[in-house]
């Protein structure tokens, strides 16, 4: 990697760290250029403002990691019901990088962001549909391989599996505990095996 992509790729992770930490509004550019250690000049030559560095960190830290996290552990799913369930497993108990007090960073981000930029909340719809198809492309698989019911609908099961996660990660960041995840899990599991 170039010294200017590495520039832009510290730039954009430490960015993401402050984001996830205390929100995009709060975090300034200043705090980001201390924090990167980077001079303004090296800022401004990536970004023209904290927005294009704001969408920058939604397409190339969070897509990707959303990508790479939650969508390629279930792309080609033999077994969909058991990986939908343990990608959730893993977002809630095992990812080392999500800590509970702070919640989902995607969830924080676009909860902030969505009502007040379109340029943003046109990100996260891409972002979120992303996640959304590939559920529900899991779904359809598991029906033509028979493991899931013909009659269920794949689109309604992945909005429901999402929302459900999304309002977990809500509740273990004001509840600060993980005790709400393991309640949430075994009700998944059980609403997934339903689904047989």
């Amino acid at each position: 990697m170039k010294k200017a992509e590495a520039t832009r790729r510290t730039i954009l992770e430490k960015a993401f760290d402050l984001i996830y930490m205390q929100g995009y509004q709060a975090t300034s550019i200043d705090e980001i250029i201390a924090t990167t250690k980077v001079t303004k000049g090296a800022f401004f030559y990536h970004f023209k403002n904290k927005e294009e560095m704001g969408l920058a960190v939604i397409k190339e830290i969070m897509y990707e990691g959303m990508y790479k996290n939650m969508t390629q552990s279930i792309a080609d799913s033999k077994n969909p019901l058991k990986d939908i369930y343990n990608l959730f497993k893993e977002l809630l108990l095992l990812n080392p990088y999500m800590q509970v007090k702070y919640g989902c960073p995607a969830n924080n981000f676009m909860q902030e962001m969505a009502p007040l930029n379109d340029a943003f909340n046109i990100a996260f719809i891409n972002m979120v549909t992303e996640w959304h198809n590939m559920i529900e492309q899991c779904i359809k698989r598991g029906k033509a391989l028979g493991q899931i019911r013909k009659d269920v609908n794949p689109k309604q099961v992945a909005y429901f599996v999402m929302s459900g996660y999304g309002g977990i990660r809500i509740l273990g960041k004001v509840y600060n505990s993980t005790d709400c995840y393991v309640t949430y899990l075994k009700e998944l599991k059980s609403y997934l095996n339903s689904l047989q």
